[in-house]
């Protein structure tokens, strides 16, 4: 009798692993969890509007992007995609990369996912995105990972600014110790 009542105890537990996602690895996170928020998305629209009016005669804009509101753009972003090449979306702005956690989701399994990203500024004034890293653990990265990515960093660049990113050319990006400092111009 114990031993069905084993057999079946071993049975549940089995098949309720398999009803539930597995974890299969990939990159670990570094320490600490950066809030996503809707006040931060707001602080930097507040902020990105308030360098555009100083900026509107043709002087130098310069912002300084946290990873909490970068992060809260992204996350809000990729939460409005139907299907986003991967979830809750960790920035970290470190040693000029920008580095972006998140967690990809394949059938029953799920993996810890690293997209490590360089920002310059081409010759148009445009971010110019470059991937140092994709590490998807088991899984190959998606395609179109780039477009997806370049599409995001350049809306967060620029679009942002709304009417006044006509004319808006960024001169330079720079990125350490958790900020992205961005300067340009409004011709």
């Amino acid at each position: 009798m114990t031993r069905n009542r084993t057999l079946l105890f071993l049975t549940a537990l089995m098949l309720a692993t398999l009803a539930c996602s597995m974890f299969v690895g990939g990159p670990e996170y570094p320490e600490g969890t950066i809030p996503v928020s809707a006040e931060a998305v707001e602080s930097l629209r507040a902020q990105i509007e308030a360098a555009a009016l100083t900026g509107v005669d043709g002087g130098v804009i310069t912002l300084q992007i946290s990873e909490e509101q970068i992060t809260s753009y992204i996350a809000f972003k990729m939460a409005a995609q139907e299907s986003p090449a991967f979830k809750e979306p960790q920035v970290f702005l470190r040693d000029g990369q920008m580095q972006v956690y998140g967690k990809i989701e394949r059938g029953y399994f799920n993996a810890n996912v690293l997209v490590a990203l360089t920002v310059t500024v081409d010759e148009l004034g445009q971010p110019r995105i470059e991937i140092v890293t994709a590490d998807f653990g088991p899984f190959p990265a998606p395609d179109g990972l780039k477009q997806s990515l370049t599409a995001l960093v350049t809306e967060a660049y620029t679009g942002s600014l709304g009417p006044v990113a006509t004319g808006f050319r960024l001169e330079n990006i720079f990125i350490a110790n958790g900020l992205m400092t961005v300067t340009g111009r409004i011709k």
